[in-house]
C-alpha cells in the first residue's frame, strides 16, 4: 500500500507546490465566454499568460524565478538573442516534447528544435495564433549608428487568447509598424533605459496603438509615475502598473 500512496502523494505534492509558486507573483485575470486569459507577472521582460489549461510564457529569465517549480509550458515565445530574454536554462526546465518553441533566426543558434519567425510572419499553434511583428531601435544607440537592436533581428509578438489580442513589444522603441496593431487588447510596452523607451516614447507608442490596456513592463529604473502622467487624460486606454522591473 505504502508503495501506491506515497508516488500519489508526491504527485498531488508537486501539482501544489508549482500552483503555489505560479500564484507567487502579481496576476491579472481577464473573464471571457471563451475562456478566463490569467496573466502572471513573473518580472522584467518575462511573462506567463494562461488560458483554457495552457501556459505562454514570453522570454523566461532564470534569475527572476525558479522555472522548474513553474507550469511546463505548452509554447514559448523568445523575443530576441539578449541573455535577460534568452535564458537556455529557464527554456529547458519549461520545456516538455510537446512544447512549441517560436523565436528568432539569432536565438535558432543557440535554442534546439524552436521554429524561426521573422517580421512579418504569423503561425498557429494549437489554440493560439501568433503574430511576428518588428521590434527595434530608432534613437537609442550602443554606438554611433549602431542601434541596440536592429531592425529585423528581434521580434515583437502579438498573440490571440480567444478573442483578446495581446501585443507583446519585445525591446524595442515607438515604430511607425505599430500604426498597423491599432486596437490591440492589452498592450506590454518597454522602458528600460537607455535600452528602449522613455515615457514620453511609450505614450506616443500608447497613442498609436489604442489599447484597451497598458502595461509598462522591462521598465528597470525609469520612473513609470512620468508615463502614468502623460496618460492621465487619455481616454480609452488604462494604464496598469505591475512589478516587472
Amino acid at each position: 500500500m505504502i508503495k501506491i500512496v506515497l508516488p500519489l502523494m508526491l504527485i498531488v505534492f508537486a501539482a501544489a507546490w508549482s500552483a503555489c509558486a505560479k500564484d507567487r507573483f502579481e496576476s491579472d485575470t481577464f473573464p471571457a465566454p471563451e475562456g478566463d486569459l490569467k496573466i502572471a507577472f513573473i518580472g522584467h521582460g518575462s511573462l506567463l499568460f494562461s488560458f483554457n489549461g495552457k501556459n505562454v510564457y514570453v522570454d523566461p529569465f532564470g534569475k527572476l524565478a525558479d522555472f522548474g517549480a513553474l507550469p511546463r509550458a505548452d509554447l514559448v515565445l523568445i523575443t530576441h538573442e539578449h541573455g535577460d530574454h534568452m535564458d537556455k536554462e529557464a527554456i529547458a526546465k519549461l520545456r516538455t516534447k510537446d512544447t512549441a518553441i517560436l523565436l528568432t533566426e539569432a536565438c535558432a543558434k543557440e535554442v534546439q528544435g524552436g521554429t524561426v519567425m521573422k517580421n512579418g510572419d504569423t503561425k498557429t499553434v494549437g489554440d493560439f495564433k501568433v503574430e511576428a511583428v518588428p521590434a527595434y531601435n530608432l534613437v537609442h544607440m550602443r554606438s554611433a549608428g549602431v542601434p541596440f537592436h536592429p531592425k529585423g533581428a528581434g521580434n515583437g509578438y502579438v498573440i490571440t487568447f480567444g478573442k483578446k489580442r495581446v501585443y507583446v513589444a519585445g525591446d524595442t522603441e515607438n515604430i511607425p509598424e505599430m500604426k498597423a496593431l491599432a486596437g490591440v487588447d492589452i498592450a506590454f510596452i518597454p522602458m528600460n533605459l537607455p535600452y528602449t523607451m522613455t515615457p514620453e516614447m511609450a505614450a506616443d507608442a500608447a497613442l498609436m496603438l489604442k489599447p484597451g490596456i497598458l502595461y509598462p513592463y522591462h521598465y528597470g529604473e525609469t520612473d513609470v509615475s512620468r508615463l502614468l502622467a502623460l496618460m492621465k487624460d487619455r481616454k480609452g486606454t488604462e494604464v496598469r502598473v505591475r512589478k516587472m522591473q
